[in-house]
């Protein structure tokens, strides 16, 4: 019987493949690592090529793992990177490398959709970004490239229409891309083809926009062969990685914070109408799978990147000591920081060492602010993490303002910095939120293995499958009112912060060589 489900998730880092039964149980898996590319300065991408194999080869070794027979699969699905471009030709030949989120190459572009900013943030949910409308435009400047190509796509649409044998002129995006498109409705689902004549184009060389459930073909016979699944197995649209991983945490449901601590820190919540974050400029109002409702998400880059740095770079020696001792070092900067009282004794961390993304801000830096004497490491480690809560907070104004009366109920938290209560505690303080954990770690293979269930009748009902197969929270964090009341004062100077240094910082870049 036909009651499994394949979910591909295509990250920055590498490609996630798992299989799954009837009951959201995780049969077999695999994961293998990103080739990034850096031609040049303020270039990232990656060979399609690549990541066509990296899913090949995991969805092989899951299959492998699981100890299923290849006619057991009922269906496909595949997430991926959501904000890079690349393009293919007539045929589904790359004509470009995948455009990274990471790649800057564009910038110049932004100045000409600048003074279109308001109708693309009204448009997309977002205000402008390095995402795919200055990477269309970059394109567009290079005739040799911009002549081939049939249409702009994702990876993991590029790797789903190979999959399925497509030609150009299928070519699609499902509507949770959309927010990072610069041209498409978030709200409608749409191509804004008023907004696209403003630059001289047309819908001409992009993909027709579907629902993430929509079968977009099947399994070509030798991929089926190099996968170990049965030919003809269908493939569905699909969807953008962080809708996988909100489908896939059972976040279904209006008023829930979702916190991801991984190397980027990611703040979403879950919303039933539409919004624009005009006011802040920081929120991406992202469609949800889930038809009607919403997730405002903004990041900070630098989030668990930041406590790595300070480990290796600051903390070398005593790494080496905890590391030879058994001891994890993220661990005894955690205790270390635990010490310290809230505040940092007026220490304030700045996380963007790499620039602010939401809103964005590229010249900003890092700093730390108020350094005195009787400031040590631990109280650095605890501003660092105090920082993201700051942030978070800037975030759940903004959330405030596109949804008045907005009262979360509580947090969800996943990924590698969940694990910190530490860190979990200062967040909950600081946010005046309970934060909870789930059982399960892995939620893109999952959100996109209900795609694919849903696709094909297995799960019909997606909100109740979600809901059942993300299970209960554990682990539950309370927030202390008296710790948020004294957190207060301290966002507040954290946001002027960083309103009174961007302007400083913007005078480094030009102005310092």
């Amino acid at each position: 019987m036909k009651s499994h489900v394949i979910g591909i998730d295509i990250g920055t880092t590498g490609t996630k493949a798992g299989i799954y039964d009837a009951d959201g149980r995780l049969l077999g898996d695999a994961w293998e690592e990103s080739i990034l590319h850096y031609p040049r300065p303020g270039e990232v991408e990656q060979d399609p090529e690549d990541i066509f194999r990296s899913v090949v080869n995991t969805a092989r070794a899951a299959m492998e793992k699981s100890g299923l027979s290849p006619d057991a699969i009922a269906a496909i699905a595949l997430d991926g990177q959501m904000a890079g471009i690349m393009a293919v030709d007539r045929d589904w030949r790359p004509v470009t490398q995948y455009d990274s989120w990471l790649d800057t190459r564009c910038a110049s572009q932004l100045e000409k959709l600048r003074p279109h900013e308001r109708d693309i943030l009204y448009t997309c949910g977002m205000a402008l970004a390095f995402n795919h409308a200055p990477k269309i435009l970059y394109w567009r400047e290079r005739p040799d490239v911009w002549e081939k190509i049939a249409s702009f796509i994702q990876p993991a649409a590029y790797v789903a229409g190979k999959l399925a044998g497509l030609k150009g002129e299928n070519a699609f995006m499902d509507r949770t891309y959309l927010v990072f498109s610069g041209f498409g409705s978030s709200e409608h689902a749409v191509w804004n083809e008023e907004l696209l004549a403003r630059f001289g184009l047309t819908t001409e060389k992009l993909p027709r926009i579907v629902e993430p459930w929509d079968i977009i073909g099947t399994l070509k016979p030798d991929w089926a062969a190099a996968m170990g699944i049965a030919e003809g197995t269908p493939i569905a649209a699909g969807c953008g990685d962080q809708s996988a991983n909100v489908l896939g945490a059972g976040l279904v449901d209006p008023g829930v914070v979702f916190d991801t601590s991984g190397t980027a820190s990611v703040f979403a919540t879950v919303i039933d109408r539409f919004g624009v974050d005009a006011t802040y400029r920081c929120l991406m109002t992202c469609p949800h799978v889930v038809p009607g409702l919403y997730f405002p998400m903004a990041y900070v880059a630098g989030g668990g990147l930041n406590l790595r740095w300070f480990r290796d770079s600051l903390s070398s020696k005593e790494k080496a000591e905890w590391e030879m001792a058994g001891v994890n070092p993220y661990d005894a900067l955690a205790q270390a920081a635990s010490e310290i009282e809230a505040g940092s004794e007026k220490l304030i961390f700045l996380p963007h060492l790499s620039g602010r993304n939401t809103p964005n801000d590229p010249d900003m830096r890092g700093a730390f602010l108020g350094l005195t004497w009787r400031h040590g490491k631990p109280h650095m480690v605890r501003a660092i993490m105090e920082s993201i809560a700051y942030e978070y907070a800037f975030y759940l104004d903004a959330v405030r303002e596109i949804a008045p009366g907005y009262q979360p109920k509580f947090a969800i938290n996943i990924g590698g910095g969940a694990r910190s209560e530490v860190l979990r505690q200062i967040k909950a303080d600081t946010l005046g939120l309970d934060y909870r954990t789930l059982s399960r770690e892995e939620f893109g293979t999952l959100g996109a293995a209900i795609v694919a269930g849903h696709a094909v009748g297995l799960f019909p009902d997606i909100s109740e499958t979600a809901r059942r197969f993300a299970g209960e929270p554990t682990q539950s964090i309370r927030s202390r009112p008296g710790l948020t009341e004294r957190y207060t004062p301290y966002v507040a100077a954290y946001i002027d912060a960083m309103e009174t240094l961007s302007p400083l910082f913007s005078r480094f870049s030009r102005q310092l060589s």
